[in-house]
């Protein structure tokens, strides 16, 4: 009985395998869906008896899964070729055929499962696949806010490796010294297609050399613009799917621009279901911990292509970092370095005469397919799958560059992080959920403004417990940041990490700011503004896809529904009564006023202190931990809106512009301010905080939490 399940078992994976059983596939893709993504559906056919049925369905899945990537069945072993056509170079492994232009590097084509071009077939070849930056010399900008964007086109190809088992090539362009408005940077972009690999790899070396001109560079991509008439469904996450406008869409009449060039109102879409919809590619945005796998799908040749990012060591300024990945076009991004949500202070600045070396990716281009009657959006399913081999395979092993080292040439560091809060617990707290990172040494926070060298970051478990695995050999300080906790850990210890290095710290204890008991505190230390008041969109400018969801944050025009909501006045907040996910506005912006102006706003907290908080003497201390500013200043005043010069001001801050780009975060700022116990008194007291710059709607705050502390010194516990 045993031996015929078994037949059979091989039997149907074997027709699985089969393009021609597609009536087969028809009847079992309900059922292999549901097997994938329900666990009461597998619970059922347990207990109907059909352990069978379900582990056949489970293994041609499997197998499917399989001969989609690297398959070791040497009757399907492909024999990989390398062709020259007509200023082109073709590497074809039998799975896929990719084409670059020779020696610009362009990827021009990718012939994948009967798709003669997943890539775009309008327009220039060289506008479909490739590396681009955009870049300055310091004080020559271009434009206001642009510097000069180049498609990064080089001069020479070199085979650097060719065997059985790979292909690795070389398209690099080297600065000329004589040219004095050439960027000078040393830039090598190669391309490495494995034998019965389902995609391709690329990476880039960016090498300055000592007495080079001083340079600035804004942003660093890979991009590839797919076939449009092919590619309709987008997948970022489980969550964010969906559908997606064509491009013609946002070109009026059919589109009508909004409040800045990214945001287009579809007005007379191609396809109907997008009428009224508002398309911005900063409503896709992610962070750069999260951006793992992702792309589009072919729903009609049930294809997939997806951009697969093992590690995120090479991208600039720390894992909380916001980067754009896939949007219209079909458009599909690997964004190493750009100063989205942080602005100007991410400027990649090169001072005249600073060598520099730097190796960008590698990331995996992969796609996959399944047989006509499977549901194509089990593809994303399976890119998932595909990215955890990806990460374990990281880092790569076939890389011909020295400058990308191999998990024998790497470090790792080991330890324990505590957090110390004698005022919430006596013994030390393990940081359950801290992220711990090692980046170039500098001060408290200084990593999320780090963009020249590589960043290590891992997440702690429920004990604290962190291991950070294959380092780059150099110099590092290590840095933390704990859900929950205020502020910023920093360990000044310079760690040399070189080849083999197997460092073990230990326990390590972080003391957050405090200086005394709390007495009221508003939302949640998590560096976001997540945890406030989010209001619905404007029905007349939604994006289906956020509609009643807890990111709806990332709606367009959310900064207008304040003044919509406080129509008169500003927010007034009650600690003793209000809660501040119902009644605390989550952005503090400016005020729209009849004659297209803006004025500032003031916010007020108001609390009491009781008979037993008269006594006190010296400071009390206010902490403001803000998750974002663009052009913007926070003031403190307390009891009295009309003192000049106010108790604390920061000054003008942050450009990170995250309230236009539907943020909930940019940079982290944190602020402790002393309050004098004698401008408090007994009974009703009122702080008051107040934007005052307002010029434009997208100036103003995100906080992510504040709390009043009593200067209480021995009130802690023990």
């Amino acid at each position: 009985m045993i031996q015929t399940h078994r037949s059979t078992i091989v039997c149907i994976s074997r027709k699985l395998q089969d393009k021609s059983a597609d009536f087969i596939m028809f009847k079992l893709s309900s059922h292999v869906y549901q097997l994938v993504t329900t666990i009461g559906y597998r619970r059922h056919l347990l207990k109907q008896g059909g352990w069978i049925i379900s582990l056949i369905m489970f293994l041609s899945l499997f197998e499917i899964a399989i001969s989609q990537n690297q398959s070791s069945d040497p009757e399907s072993t492909q024999v990989l070729q390398l062709h020259y056509q007509d200023g082109h170079v073709v590497v074809d492994n039998g799975i896929l055929q990719l084409t670059l232009s020779n020696p610009e590097g362009f990827v021009t084509g990718i012939r994948y499962n009967g798709i003669e071009n997943v890539l775009a077939y309008t327009g220039n070849e060289h506008d479909r696949g490739y590396w681009d930056l955009v870049w300055n010399f310091p004080g020559k900008k271009v434009k206001k806010s642009k510097g000069t964007l180049d498609r990064i086109e080089a001069t020479k190809m070199e085979v650097i490796t060719q065997s059985d088992e790979k292909i690795e090539l070389s398209f690099s362009r080297t600065w000329n010294a004589s040219s004095t408005t050439a960027l000078p940077v040393n830039i090598d972009k190669r391309f490495v297609v494995l034998r019965n690999s389902s995609g391709f790899y690329s990476y880039a070396i960016f090498e300055r050399l000592k007495g080079w001109p001083a340079v600035e560079l804004d942003n660093i991509r890979l991009v590839f613009k797919l076939n449009q008439d092919k590619f309709h469904y987008m997948a970022i996450s489980d969550e964010r799917q969906r559908n997606m406008p064509v491009p013609e869409d946002r070109i009026p009449p059919r589109g009508k621009p909004l409040a800045y060039p990214e945001a287009v109102q579809l007005l007379d879409p191609i396809k109907p279901e997008f009428k009224g919809e508002v398309d911005d590619k900063y409503e896709y945005s992610m962070e750069s911990k999260d951006i793992k796998v992702h792309g589009w799908i072919s729903t009609n040749d049930s294809v997939g292509f997806w951009q697969i990012t093992p590690s995120n060591e090479f991208r600039s300024a720390g894992p909380l970092k916001q980067f754009l990945g896939s949007h219209v076009g079909p458009t599909n991004l690997a964004v190493f370095h750009s100063t989205h949500y942080v602005g100007a202070e991410l400027i990649m600045s090169f001072e005249e005469g600073e060598a520099w070396k730097k190796v960008f990716g590698p990331v995996f281009i992969y796609m996959n397919s399944f047989p006509k009657g499977v549901d194509p959006l089990l593809l994303w399913t399976q890119a998932k799958n595909q990215t955890k081999i990806e990460e374990e395979k990281w880092p790569y092993n076939f890389t011909a560059s020295s400058d990308y080292p191999s998990s024998d040439q790497r470090g790792s560091v080991t330890g324990r992080l505590l957090v110390r809060d004698r005022y919430i617990r006596s013994e030390d707290i393990p940081a359950n959920g801290s992220y711990v990172g090692l980046a170039a040494p500098g001060d408290v926070g200084s990593w999320q403004r780090e963009y020249k060298g590589y960043q290590f970051w891992s997440k702690a478990d429920e004990k604290g417990y962190f291991s950070i695995n294959n380092v780059r050999t150099g110099r590092y300080n290590l840095y933390a940041f704990v859900p929950g906790f205020i502020g910023d850990y920093h360990n000044q210890t310079v760690f040399d990490i070189s080849p083999g290095t197997n460092i073990s710290l230990g326990d390590l204890v972080y003391e957050p700011p405090r200086d005394g008991v709390t007495l009221w505190e508003i939302g949640v230390p998590d560096r976001t503004a997540a945890e406030f008041y989010i209001p619905d969109p404007n029905p007349t400018f939604t994006n289906k896809l956020y509609l009643n969801r807890s990111d709806q944050y990332r709606q367009y025009g959310l900064w207008e529904r304040y003044a919509e909501l406080y129509p008169h006045e500003d927010m007034v907040y009650n600690v003793d009564v209000d809660d501040y996910s119902k009644n605390w506005f989550y952005m503090q912006v400016t005020r729209k006023q009849a004659d297209g102006g803006y004025n500032g706003t003031t916010w007020q907290i108001k609390f009491q202190l009781d008979d037993k908080m008269k006594n006190f003497t010296g400071n009390f201390k206010l902490r403001i931990a803000l998750a974002t500013s663009n052009v913007a200043e926070l003031q403190v005043r307390v009891n009295d809106l009309s003192v000049d010069p106010p108790l604390f001001t920061t000054g003008e801050i942050g450009k990170d512009n995250t309230i236009a780009r539907h943020g909930i975060h940019g940079l982290y700022w944190l602020y402790s301010v002393n309050v004098p116990a004698s401008s408090l008194r007994h009974g009703n007291n009122t702080i008051y905080l107040t934007q005052p710059l307002a010029i434009s709607p997208f100036q103003g705050l995100m906080y992510d939490y504040i709390r009043l502390e009593c200067p209480d010194s021995i009130s802690h516990l023990t």
